[in-house]
């Protein structure tokens, strides 16, 4: 981080003590005033990120990255903001939350810090370390289904577990899939779901099931290996 970078962090750190101590606004919001502010925000940079490769998008290359920074810069806001309530709290400092993913990083990449240590682990292996009791952990109850799908097969896949198929048909069905792109995949997606509301079916909670299915499965997986 250069000199001009740290000279950026403290003025935006300074606006946000003025504005917490005198904007009407700012001095009343909590962390769960600003939730689902930061949820739009996330959302927001998605599209931004999103459009950076889009072809079909209006906008130039400078317009898209005038975007993209702006949204970085919305949500940079927001974490900052949330450390700066956790301080006035007396939860923890801003100095914490940097050590803490500091820590993490140095932690979750020994091949990297400590390979004098590493023995060839997986990352979700690396990640049991801290305690936790199931690699599906960390994956939010309330994420929308196929961000959770994906979630849930990436972590799966690190000890292992993969989707079964339920029967012959869907497995001949995969197999006859031609779709070698991304945009001729997002076809079939889009059109799998026409067929689901065609047929009564709502694809988002079919979804939501079906990961629930996965989960069981991993979870029963994880059991038996440690027994």
């Amino acid at each position: 981080m250069t000199p001009a970078d740290l000279q950026a962090f403290q003025r935006l750190s300074d606006i946000l003590d003025t504005l917490r101590k005198q904007c009407p606004w700012d001095r009343v919001q909590t962390m769960e005033s600003l939730r689902y502010l930061t949820i739009e925000e996330t959302f927001e940079l998605s599209e931004a990120i999103l459009n950076l490769s889009s072809e079909n998008s209006s906008l130039d290359d400078d317009k898209k990255n005038s975007e993209l920074k702006k949204e970085l810069g919305d949500l940079f806001m927001h974490l900052l903001f949330y450390a700066k309530i956790a301080e006035e709290e007396h939860r923890f400092t801003t100095s914490d939350v940097f050590n803490a993913i500091s820590d993490k990083l140095i932690s979750r990449h020994p091949f990297i810090f400590q390979p004098e240590k590493y023995d060839g682990e997986s990352w979700e292996q690396i990640k049991m370390h801290e305690g936790r009791k199931s690699v599906l952990e960390g994956v939010p109850v309330s994420l929308p289904p196929l961000v959770k799908a994906v979630r849930l097969q990436e972590k799966a896949a690190g000890i292992g577990v993969e989707p079964t198929l339920s029967n012959e048909q869907d497995g001949d069905m995969i197999a006859n899939c031609k779709c070698d792109t991304e945009e001729s995949f997002g076809n079939l997606l889009f059109n799998l779901i026409h067929w689901a509301h065609e047929h009564g079916i709502n694809a988002d909670t079919a979804l939501a099931r079906a990961n629930i299915r996965f989960q069981d499965k991993v979870k029963d997986f994880e059991q038996k290996a440690s027994n």
